[in-house]
């Protein structure tokens, strides 16, 4: 494969997670305290955004909040497994 095309491995500590969900989802409860505490392990920076205050957010992602990213890319949804995030974050 060519060096062009080889995927840049990233460290922990420069992936970013970001935790879409809304307030009063107890599915977003429970997957913000998977994703603290894995990014607090990891290094890792985590982020959080709001589906009620974000039409784009809204329209795209409604139907399976809470959505977990990574580095921007759709890693999962409705529930967070921990050592998953964390092979995805690590590994």
């Amino acid at each position: 494969m060519s060096p062009l095309f080889r995927r840049t491995k990233k460290k922990p500590g420069e992936r970013v997670v970001t935790l879409i969900g809304k307030p009063g989802c107890h599915l977003c409860d429970d997957a913000r305290s998977v994703v603290e505490t894995v990014c607090a392990q990891t290094g890792a920076a985590w982020e959080e955004k709001d589906i009620s205050r974000d039409e784009e957010l809204h329209r795209q992602y409604w139907e399976q909040i809470p959505v977990v990213l990574v580095d921007g890319e759709q890693h999962t949804f409705w529930r967070v497994d921990a050592e998953r995030l964390r092979r995805e974050l690590t590994g």
